[in-house]
């Protein structure tokens, strides 16, 4: 038996046992909302068409996996924070793992051909992916972010946009990882210097093996984000060719614009000068 707050089953298969436990415990659809969360498919085609309930499903799944990705970035930077760094790969783990579930989710929106999609897609104007806040602060957190100006122009909600204006004014998870070297004894106040202290944890890896590996988890993280981005592409030409984005974006043009945004830019340019002359 699953024993949740207060004594109350979370399983939901008893009714409660025992002194001072309530007739109506606390159960599994309760616990976790079920009604409530299924209640939130609601498709706008009328009649309603049988896929636009895979596209709503779809995207609410991701924005779930994308509040727990920002509740393990935002773990890892307090971890970076405190120089545990076995508690940030231990976060990255997690991560990783998500991100190929990511991945994974456009093979089942792909279960749905064009001719499907766009029997309902013109009823989602002007609604567009561009705008999910969450995926914003992802970026954010992990130094991609965008103008100020730019924000106040985001077609988000009043709470959102709060959430966002927060996430561009704290450190992010690339200020977290340069304090650690730091404290390390790196040089980190340059470009440069940067891409020097990256190359001495690499070339040095047996003295460095946990920032090394550390390293390892940022940029898997990066290439796990930009794979996510590249199957995300493919897979809306695949379904609307060229088309403009419900947004208002240029859709698939739009979107491959973003294939070249890093979040550790010196991260991938130290591979280029691995491998050189050693460093003093």
């Amino acid at each position: 038996m699953e024993v949740g707050r207060h004594g109350a089953t979370v399983a939901g298969l008893h009714d409660g046992e025992g002194p001072g436990v309530a007739t109506a415990s606390l159960t599994y659809g309760s616990y976790l909302r079920v009604p409530e969360l299924l209640s939130l498919q609601q498709p706008l085609s009328d009649p309603p068409h049988h896929d636009e309930m895979l596209f709503i499903l779809i995207h609410q799944v991701y924005e779930l996996w994308f509040k727990q990705t920002l509740h393990e970035l935002d773990a890892a930077v307090r971890f970076l924070d405190a120089d545990d760094l076995l508690k940030v790969a231990k976060a990255f783990r997690r991560i990783h793992a998500i991100q190929r579930i990511l991945e994974t989710q456009v093979d089942v929106l792909e279960t749905m051909t064009p001719q499907e999609f766009n029997a309902f897609r013109e009823g989602l104007n002007p609604a567009s992916g561009f705008q999910s806040a969450q995926f914003r602060e992802i970026e954010f957190r992990c130094g991609l972010r965008m103008p100020e100006a730019a924000l106040k122009h985001l077609d988000v909600t009043p709470a959102e946009r709060a959430n966002l204006e927060r996430r561009l004014h704290e450190p992010t998870l690339y200020d977290a990882l340069k304090g650690t070297l730091a404290r390390q004894g790196f040089d980190v106040a340059s470009h440069d210097a940067l891409i020097d202290a990256f190359r001495r944890i690499y070339e040095r890896e047996e003295e460095n093996y946990a920032l090394y590996l550390l390293l390892e988890d940022l940029i898997e993280f990066d290439e796990r984000v930009r794979l996510w981005r590249g199957r995300h592409v493919i897979m809306v030409e695949r379904m609307i060719g060229m088309k403009p984005g419900t947004g208002g974006s240029l859709g698939v043009s739009y979107l491959q614009s973003t294939l070249q945004r890093r979040f550790f830019p010196e991260l991938w340019e130290v591979r280029t000068v691995l491998g050189g002359s050693s460093p003093a």
